[in-house]
This record gives structure tokens, sequence and C-alpha cells, in this order.
């Protein structure tokens, strides 16, 4: 949760010897000590606007719709904008009970052959629901310029012609097509250059 960026805990009717015990993560504690405990699942999820269970299926028959883990995502991160969400987990051994179901809105299923530990599973669904939240950042990198790499292209075919790799026809423009491929910045390129430079002045020295 801490990784994630959630915050609050809702245990209800927690299994004490194991509550007691449990250990966070490095600068996590916090998370465990705002915990919030209730003697039932409704009391815990009162506040919410949106509840959605969590199942592996097994042989169950369910009575809820059931969405896949992305598409689920989706819809809590709608919600979520506006309104608190309760995403509920089962018991290690035993999961949700069909009581528990009964408070859900829909369901939610990772899509793996097998079922997962808590943990895992806990992890798998809330890294999904950050995972599209915050915009990817910029590049800030400015690309090479056509002029560089023509540069770049330039140099390094005569390198490697003074160096007798270069023999089948059509091998610059080969190299041409290498060069752009690789994405390079303006400043990479200008590394490059320096590079092959000094390649170029060693191979002249012999």
């Amino acid at each position: 949760m801490s990784n994630f960026g959630f915050r609050r805990l809702r245990l209800v009717n927690p299994y004490q010897v194991a509550f007691q015990e449990a250990r966070s993560a490095v600068h996590a504690h916090q998370i465990l000590r705002d915990s919030e405990e209730f003697p039932t699942l409704a009391e815990a999820i009162a506040d919410c606007r949106l509840v959605v269970g969590t199942t592996s299926l097994g042989h169950r028959e369910l009575q809820h719709p059931l969405r896949s883990l992305e598409y689920g995502a989706r819809l809590i991160r709608r919600t979520l904008a506006a309104a608190p969400v309760a995403l509920l987990f089962g018991s290690e051994k035993f999961g949700l009970s069909n009581d528990d179901i009964s408070y859900c809105h829909w369901l939610l299923r990772i899509g793996t052959d097998g079922s997962m530990n808590l943990g895992q599973a806990v992890a798998v669904c809330l890294y999904e629901l950050v995972r599209k939240a915050a915009a990817p950042r910029p590049d800030k990198r400015k690309p090479a310029t056509a002029e560089e790499l023509d540069r770049l292209t330039t140099l390094l075919t005569e390198v490697l012609e003074a160096s007798g790799y270069v023999h089948s026809e059509g091998s610059p423009a080969k190299i041409r097509r290498l060069v752009r491929r690789l994405n390079l910045a303006g400043h990479d390129a200008e590394v490059w250059l320096g590079m092959i430079r000094q390649i170029e002045w060693k191979l002249k020295s012999k």
C-alpha cells in the first residue's frame, strides 16, 4: 500500500494474533498504526460509493458481474476521483465469503491460471490502479538533427572503410538506416562523433 500511495487500511474482525505481530515495510509503519478495525463488513464500507470484491473464482457460482483487472481498475479510478471506493480482499486461506460478496457491486479477478497469495494479489491490484494514473513525463532530450545524424553516418562510414569492415555495395545506406534507428539525442550524437573521431585518429596514427 505504501509503495503505491494508498493509506487507508480497514480490517474486519482481524485475527488478532497475526495482526499484532504484523510488521510493515520500511517507512510504511504509519499504515498499520492508522489502520481501522470494524466488527462487520457493513460498518467498514458504510461510506463507500463503490465496493469491489476480489476472487480467484474456483468452483464458486458467481452472482455478480466479473471484470478483468485492467478494465475494473479504470472503473475504480473513475469513481475514486469523486468518492470513496472499497477494494475487498478475503483471508489468505478462504478468500471472501458469499456473504462478503453480497456487499459488492461487482467482482475483480486477476487473470492468472491459479490463485495468488494475499500479498501478491494486493500488490498487483494496487499497481494496476496507479499504473495509468500518472501522465507520462515528457522526454526532455532534444533529438539529433538530420544534419547531426548525417555527420555521424559519414564519419562512421569512413572509419569502417578505413578498418576494412565495409565491402558490400549499399553499405552506406545500411549504416544510415542503422544510425537513425538509434533515435539519438543531439548530445548523444556529439558524444558518438567524439568517440568515432578518436578511433579515426588512432587508425591514421598507425
